[in-house]
């Protein structure tokens, strides 16, 4: 037993000091204020945080995280002559908890939104308030209904209204989707299982409101065949299509170029032509609702 014993801390020794010449591995030892005799315990534990840690140097986003846990590292505390390690979520870990609580906040809040609870005493909202009144009352799903392409300043209440007067048709059995933009590339892209079927919704759910489009990095996939497909099923299929943005139509045509070329100039004057051809353009230029 002695002499297994002994074999078993010449490996351990000799397995440590084969870490240890790593430097991110000594850094790490220095970090948790561990001393060899404790952390040669933990060698390969160690070794495991230490390459994790460098996943996470150059890591642009949660979608490209190689770590064992997503969005986060197994990082060690040293406890007298112990080391505990536990989950500690990455930056951008943190980043999606924080959105996801602030979205299920805002969900609650545009869920709740009510036709006849809007603030009407502001005169530059009247214009829209009275368009979408107009269209909740002559909304036909077997018509071509013309949405709304709905630009202004930040926090103004763009979506919230769209968002009552969608309230108000689902009473009727009218399906409604409300999708922010930039979010919904990063979910398409994650998961591609669902890929194909959220596509499919998305093209033929009655009433759809692509919520900030324009805050999204636009890339030939998100622009062509993510946005120019939906847009284009619904286009043909007279399918009542809503937008929201802080860009005005021209701004947002000059945001979809992504660089000088001929060819990119055309694939986004077809996005513009057929986000014209699917809404009416209306500005909302109020003050910010979200202090």
């Amino acid at each position: 037993m002695e002499i297994r014993n002994n074999v078993n801390e010449r490996a351990l020794k000799s397995s440590y000091a084969e870490a240890y010449k790593d430097q991110d591995f000594r850094r790490l030892v220095k970090t948790i204020k561990a001393d060899d005799k404790t952390a040669m315990k933990y060698t390969s534990s160690l070794q495991e945080t230490t390459k994790e840690l460098n996943h996470c140097r150059n890591c642009p986003g949660l979608i490209y995280c190689q770590n064992r846990l997503e969005g986060h590292i197994m990082y060690p505390r040293c406890n007298d002559n112990q080391i505990i390690f536990s989950y500690m979520p990455c930056k951008y870990e943190k980043e999606r908890r924080e959105k996801e609580k602030n979205r299920m906040t805002r969900d609650k809040e545009l869920s709740l939104a009510s036709m006849a609870q809007i603030d009407g005493t502001d005169k530059k909202r009247v214009p829209v308030i009275k368009w979408l009144i107009n269209f909740c009352d002559q909304y036909d799903p077997n018509k071509n209904n013309k949405g709304l392409y709905l630009h202004g300043t930040f926090g103004c209440g763009k979506t919230y209204l769209i968002s009552a007067a969608f309230n108000e048709l689902s009473k009727k059995r009218i399906s409604t989707e409300i999708v922010y933009y930039p979010e919904l590339l990063r979910d398409l892209k994650s998961d591609f299982d669902t890929f194909a079927d959220r596509i499919d919704y998305l093209e033929n759910v009655d009433l759809l409101l692509i919520d900030d489009i324009g805050a999204e990095k636009v890339t030939e996939w998100s622009r062509d065949e993510i946005l120019g497909t939906i847009l284009q099923h619904r286009m043909n299929n007279y399918k009542a299509t809503f937008f929201t943005s802080n860009l005005n139509i021209e701004q947002l045509e000059e945001h979809l170029i992504i660089n000088s070329n001929i060819d990119e100039i055309v694939k986004a004057k077809r996005i513009i032509e057929r986000i014209k051809q699917l809404s009416e353009d209306m500005e909302l230029i109020g003050e910010n609702k979200r202090k």
